[in-house]
């Protein structure tokens, strides 16, 4: 029996499944309950936040039966000859539903004649047909196809949601992951439901352990250690810019993506100061950070600590940074010097 990934498996087969897109399943329901159900939709957001499932899960709503749905990868039937293909397909009666449904994936990836080639049918099909088209990149679609479609712009999660569903899956897996854990996979993601299950995967193939801990993640995935992270915090809190330095350069020795290595970092210096300045967010912070909160508790409440708002902005410039840089390490060690340099 092959393998199924954690996404094909807990992808969500109901409008009930689906976690953090109520603004698209709302209207989707209601005219489905009203039965006024419109020809062509665009479904348009960035990768693995389920455009192509919750398609699916319209279509079977519709009473779409296998036979009269159809999916289509425009990445690789791009062509005019390909367009002209389904459109001639597209008037011929249904099998065994009401409707024919078309899912076009990527539909971006469409070239210039196969949009031409489309815009007569998809402005007029026979009223069996109803399009659902998908884009990562909403900017590539002509404005003369957005202007015949429903658009449906989907959310990127929160890291809070993403750790939540990491949390769930692993539970119906049979593993329990830590919150600290579950945040690092959740971070990791990008705001991608898809990339979340991936690297949940990715770390439950890498143990036998039934309980993950944020070390286990960090082994698994290759996120840097946090006491990486730590050494750093603690240099810019004593105001020790020699430290903060060493710290810099033994992550980039450990070939640490140093890119990663500042988000997290940024990630814990925010921490510490909401842990200072926002007593009422601790309880959550400490169930989320798990281990980590009591060093982070006690760099906040370091009476002579140099880390201040100012310290997280400096940061937060030299991740605009870091991207373009050369030397990706350069823009931490600037904004170290910025911060301590006499």
């Amino acid at each position: 029996m092959s393998h199924q990934s954690l996404y094909r498996k807990h992808r969500p087969h109901s409008f009930k499944d689906v976690v953090g897109q109520d603004s698209v399943i709302a209207p989707l329901k209601e005219q489905l309950a009203s039965e006024k159900v419109g020809h062509a939709y665009l479904f348009a957001g960035s990768r693995g936040l389920g455009k192509t499932s919750i398609a699916r899960i319209f279509a079977r709503e519709l009473g779409t039966d296998e036979r009269d749905l159809y999916e289509i990868d425009a990445a690789s039937n791009n062509s005019v000859e390909d367009i002209r293909n389904l459109t001639e397909n597209v008037y011929t009666l249904p099998f065994a539903s009401k409707h024919k449904v078309y899912i076009l994936d990527e539909a971006h990836m469409l070239s210039k004649g196969a949009w031409n080639a489309f815009l007569k049918t998809l402005e007029e099909p026979p009223a069996h047909a109803i399009f659902i088209l998908a884009t990562t990149e909403l900017s590539k679609v002509p404005e003369t196809v957005q202007s015949r479609c429903q658009v449906y712009e989907f959310k990127r999660p929160s890291r809070e949601t993403l750790a939540k569903v990491v949390v769930r899956v692993a539970k119906e897996e049979g593993v329990v992951v830590e919150p600290s854990a579950a945040d690092l996979i959740a971070l990791l993601a990008g705001g991608s439901y898809r990339d979340a299950l991936s690297t949940l995967e990715k770390v439950l193939s890498s143990t036998t352990e039934k309980k993950i801990t944020r070390e286990n993640a960090e082994e698994a995935t290759g996120a840097p250690r946090s006491e990486l992270i730590g050494n750093l915090l603690r240099a810019l809190s004593e105001g020790n810019a020699d430290k903060a330095l060493a710290a810099i350069r033994k992550a980039e020795k450990e070939s640490i993506d140093l890119p990663l290595y500042l988000s997290l970092f940024i990630d814990a210096l925010r921490a510490t100061l909401l842990i200072r300045h926002a007593p009422e967010l601790r309880k959550e912070l400490a169930e989320e950070l798990g281990e980590q909160y009591a060093e982070l508790e006690t760099i906040a409440n370091a009476k002579e600590s140099k880390i201040s708002p100012t310290t997280l902005k400096t940061f937060l410039d030299a991740s605009a940074r870091i991207r373009f840089s050369p030397v990706p390490a350069v823009p931490l060690e600037l904004a170290v010097l910025e911060l301590l340099a006499e």
